[in-house]
């Protein structure tokens, strides 16, 4: 008995100086490990903005419409200055196409267009102002065309573009001979990435597909 009680003892005595033991490590550690704790859960930096999603949709009408009030641009895809923007786009396109001379450069002529139409319909006008027939015709005419444009109607409106309806004129001479002529175009403008470009044109009898997604 006694030599059990003796065991009991020391078995009590260990446990005592084990949780002893415990008890120090745990006051010692708990701030430090806290603190980690603490520092994992704060909240990430904030990411990178992407790039801007597509413009919100126009404000819409929601009380009764009162004439003299009423806001036909709340209910349309473009803004007041974008729609003005793009019309003065489409009037000034057709005059730079108009105007040419016999004596200037294909580079000459597509400068005029810089910055008005997109990177593909540049590519194909630049390819019809280069065609040698048509060089030749007017250097052997000598021809000089001064155009200006008129804006008509607006023909078509998408969510990414209009249509206008334009009457391009032009003030000829050839062969030394003065003359006038006109020919009204349907012209599209668009969104391009952040600007309006001339996406696209033709003689308006033949008509045009208007949205360019």
């Amino acid at each position: 008995m006694n030599l059990n009680d003796r065991r009991r003892k020391l078995l009590f005595a260990g446990l005592v100086v084990v949780l002893a033991a415990v008890g120090i490590y745990l006051t010692v550690a708990s701030p430090e490990h806290g603190g980690d704790d603490r520092q994992e859960a704060r909240p990430s930096a904030t990411p990178t903005a992407g790039p801007p999603g597509p413009e919100s949709p126009p404000p819409g009408i929601q009380n009764a419409v009162n004439p003299g009030e009423f806001d036909i641009y709340r209910l349309l895809p473009f803004s007041r200055q974008e729609f003005a923007t793009a019309a003065d786009l489409a009037q000034r396109f057709v005059t730079a196409y108009e105007t040419y001379r016999y004596d200037e450069t294909p580079e000459t002529y597509m400068g005029r267009l810089s910055g008005l139409a997109t990177d593909d319909l540049k590519q194909q006008l630049g390819r019809d102002a280069a065609t040698p027939g048509l060089l030749e015709e007017r250097r052997r005419e000598q021809v000089v065309a001064q155009g200006s444009a008129s804006l008509d109607q607006v023909r078509n409106i998408e969510n990414n573009s209009v249509i206008f309806l334009v009457t391009g004129r032009q003030q000829l001479t050839k062969g030394g001979k003065e003359s006038s002529e006109s020919k009204q175009y349907a012209v599209t403008v668009a969104r391009d990435g952040g600007s309006l470009k001339v996406y696209s044109f033709q003689p308006a009898d033949a008509g045009q597909a208007g949205d360019t997604g």
